[in-house]
């Protein structure tokens, strides 16, 4: 880890700056195959399918008989794990329902809120060096709570045109059973635009790396809703000389396993701390048997010893963190401190792993910086917020002549007109 000492203000945007690739290039390699995609359905998708996963598939869809083996080859312990975590995100998600009540804003205009489903969203589940199950109850659940017609589901296959047992069996527990063996940029184009297997979505959810994010991107300029910029896996660890360096080793090195373009940050008011951290670090480390992923993902990573509290917590609003754990005895204070994180981890004992896994909340959070601006997924993601409004003839004599004057002072005629018209007639 590269490792700052009290740094200047200047030395922040440094500090803040996050692993990244050619952006024109890989959104010119991304754009072919959505093109490609998007002319060619099915077709295409296998094509790509062979190309980057390895596998050659006569069949898109995974069939009831494969979910019914994935079952039975899933541990009855993991089994049982997926069913706990699900009854804690189910929970979480379904206390945030809201209740609107109708308003009258004034006499005879009385207007409210109604939260409609997204009819059809797109759930992308990454496989690759970490199949990601868990993420299936994360964008799953929230999308049965909120009454999704159509949950369609795309994770790629191994070598064999198989998919994870977990994955599977994640998606039996959330109620998901449109499921497609497709990975990367040619899952999400799939469900962009609709090919002759996968239906086309309104909204597509999930994380993945930087080609995946580009892909999600560059479908959303025209053709579909996302969720948020959510890219390679991120965690900032405040620390003191109160935090457990055994513990922000491994809240570390939980981040620095996902993959090389994810990445850690520590920031702490303790030298003494970050010595032991990063001693801890490498004890951990050689336990690892994703070491060598883990090893390189903490080249691109940061230690920052700074002065006091306020300092830390003005450096992690400014690197927005996917992840942020305080690991002080403080936290508390610290905590009505954040404004920019996706998700925060309070006291010595909320690991990230936590949130990951089982406490409720959802890990499907914005990346890159991007949690100055966007949230992680929840029950409203997979909401619309269609508003409603009945005006009264007591209601048109409340606003009319206001609407009247505001419509023709923006010169728009026929607005003024479609006013006046309801005027005249209750004038008679």
């Amino acid at each position: 880890m590269k490792r700052y000492i009290n740094p200047d203000r200047s030395e922040w945007k440094d500090i803040t700056e996050r692993p990244h690739i050619n952006a024109a290039k890989l959104n010119g390699i991304v754009s072919e195959i959505l093109e490609d995609i998007k002319l060619n359905g099915d077709a295409s998708v296998k094509k790509y399918e062979e190309q980057f996963d390895k596998v050659k598939l006569d069949s898109l869809a995974v069939s009831q008989e494969e979910i019914a083996e994935a079952l039975k080859l899933v541990p009855k312990s993991l089994y049982e794990a997926i069913v706990s975590a699900h009854k804690n995100i189910y929970k979480f998600h379904y206390s945030q329902q809201s209740v609107h009540n109708k308003v009258e804003t004034c006499p005879g205009v009385t207007c409210w809120q109604k939260d409609i489903a997204i009819e059809k969203v797109g759930l992308y589940i990454p496989g690759g060096t970490a199949p990601l199950f868990s993420t299936v109850l994360m964008l799953a659940t929230p999308a049965k709570i909120a009454g999704c017609k159509d949950i369609v589901l795309c994770t790629p296959p191994d070598k064999n045109g198989k998919v994870n047992p977990a994955i599977l069996a994640a998606a039996h527990v959330a109620g998901v059973n449109m499921i497609f063996k497709i990975g990367g940029v040619q899952a999400i184009g799939a469900m962009a635009y609709g090919t002759e297997s996968v239906p086309k979505t309104y909204k597509i959810f999930g994380p993945g790396n930087q080609y995946v994010m580009a892909a999600k991107q560059i479908v959303s300029v025209s053709d579909v809703a996302i969720d948020m910029p959510a890219g390679p896996s991120e965690v900032c660890v405040i620390a003191d000389e109160t935090s457990n360096p055994t513990f922000v080793a491994a809240d570390l090195l939980s981040q620095a396993e996902h993959g090389i373009d994810s990445q850690v940050i520590l920031i702490t008011t303790s030298e003494k701390t970050a010595d032991l951290v990063e001693q801890e670090i490498d004890l951990q480390l050689n336990q690892l048997p994703r070491k060598e992923m883990a090893q390189k993902t903490l080249e691109n990573s940061k230690c920052v010893i700074v002065s006091n509290k306020n300092e830390a917590m003005q450096l992690s609003n400014a690197y927005a963190p996917e992840h942020l754990i305080i690991a002080t005895d403080d936290y508390e204070t610290l905590a009505d401190k954040v404004i920019n994180a996706g998700s925060v981890f309070l006291g010595k004992y909320a690991c990230e792993s936590a949130g990951d896994y089982a406490s409720g909340t959802n890990h499907t959070l914005p990346t890159h910086g991007h949690a100055t601006a966007y949230n992680g997924v929840n029950l409203d993601s997979f909401l619309r917020k269609v508003t409603f409004q009945h005006l009264s003839p007591q209601g048109i004599a409340s606003i009319g002549h206001t609407v009247e004057i505001m419509a023709a002072n923006e010169s728009l005629d026929a607005h003024k007109n479609a006013m006046s018209v309801r005027i005249k007639e209750l004038e008679k």
